[in-house]
């Protein structure tokens, strides 16, 4: 499955065909103002896989092995104690992978020399959350007898990766999406193991209202198709996945750029068709089902304040999953002693939800949070 991260992409046309991460064909839509122009970069990843031994999850369920693939850039540093400082922790959205942040329009602006993620600098590290890209999945063959996972166990699949990897300190942890609601998990399950968090388009309350709504109703259209059969289908149930990938189009939707993208009848339904193709070709339903429900018990509302490092707390004003309306960002970053959130005004720049990968965008706030956060000497 190329997955939900994907699909939000798909949304703006803002994946060129020539994105390394991805081999979809779409048209590449003109980059924001101060985006970098010209081919994208083949970055030299280097790939890892840990894998960890009777792993718990917090339903009670264990597998006598989860495996974790990652994917690295740069090279870990150790300071005058031992300790790793240069590491950054790169946290994909929901239904994405490690190559999600590969995109030029995030990589191509913040990985190259001088830019904040400099990596002959730093060590950037992407992980496979569980459930997603090569790491363990229901797909793999268990189906819907997989454990039922949540962000709290994909957080410590994290940590124990890290662990294995010889990682016990993190520089930053940027996070998408689901990610973004990662690095809130992170930030009071784990106090100061990071200098610094930099969530991107998500709230720090549990999963309520319209968006457990959608969904809700994403999970229930996959599961009330009788192709199903349970999880044990035989090929996709292709009614209940239609209606799924529809409900994330408009999900992951910028009115602005659709509207600009679509301008006509015959142009919008064109679109709404070849996205259908695209994404039902690389979509698992028992993935999607996992991946969708597992936020169903997210809430680090109740113990923010545990997050004392800096935090710069990014949103866009044409977000659909999580609208400015309801003013829930500005109650809870009071809790958090040395966070700020910035909300991005809708703009020919911002893509809705997806702007959390439109690096230039907020590149300049993740510049003023590096240097705020720098550890003294």
């Amino acid at each position: 499955m190329r997955g939900w991260i994907f699909l939000l992409w798909a949304v703006t046309s803002l994946f060129p065909a020539a994105a390394a991460c991805q081999t979809m064909s779409m048209p590449a839509a003109k980059a924001p103002a101060g985006a970098q122009s010209g081919p994208p970069h083949t970055w030299p990843t280097a790939d890892g896989t840990v894998t960890l031994e009777n792993f718990r999850f917090g339903t009670g369920e264990t597998l006598p092995e989860l495996r974790m693939h990652y994917l690295t850039l740069g090279a870990a540093h150790r300071n005058g104690a031992g300790h790793v400082d240069n590491a950054i922790l790169l946290l994909h959205g929901t239904g994405g992978s490690a190559h999600s942040l590969l995109n030029p329009l995030f990589s191509d602006v913040l990985f190259g020399a001088g830019a904040p993620f400099d990596i002959t600098k730093y060590f950037l590290i992407f992980p496979d959350n569980i459930g997603h890209g090569q790491s363990a999945k229901p797909s793999d063959g268990l189906h819907a007898h997989f454990p039922a996972y949540d962000y709290d166990d994909m957080v410590r699949a994290q940590r124990l990766m890290l662990d294995a990897m010889k990682v016990d300190h993190l520089r930053l942890i940027l996070g998408t999406s689901m990610g973004c609601m990662h690095a809130f998990v992170w930030g009071e399950t784990y106090p100061g193991f990071a200098d610094a968090l930099m969530p991107l388009a998500c709230l720090p309350v549990e999963i309520a209202g319209r968006n457990r709504m959608m969904r809700y109703m994403t999970i229930e259209a996959i599961k009330q198709d009788p192709a199903w059969m349970d999880g044990e289908y035989k090929s996709e149930p292709v009614e209940g996945l239609r209606t799924a990938n529809e409900m994330l189009l408009i999900m992951g939707s910028s009115p602005l750029q659709m509207q600009k993208q679509a301008p006509t009848r015959a142009a919008a339904e064109q679109y709404v068709d070849s996205y259908l193709a695209r994404t039902m070709a690389n979509t698992d339903a028992n993935d999607m089902i996992y991946q969708v429900n597992a936020s169903r018990n997210y809430d680090p509302s109740p113990h923010l304040d545990r997050i004392t490092v800096p935090v710069m707390w990014i949103n866009s004003a044409d977000d659909y999953i999580n609208p400015p309306e309801l003013g829930i960002a500005e109650k809870m970053v009071t809790r958090m002693p040395h966070a700020r959130f910035v909300l991005i005004p809708t703009s020919d720049a911002t893509r809705g939800h997806g702007t959390h990968t439109v690096a230039s965008v907020w590149e300049n706030y993740l510049i003023e949070l590096m240097k705020e956060s720098e550890p003294k000497p």
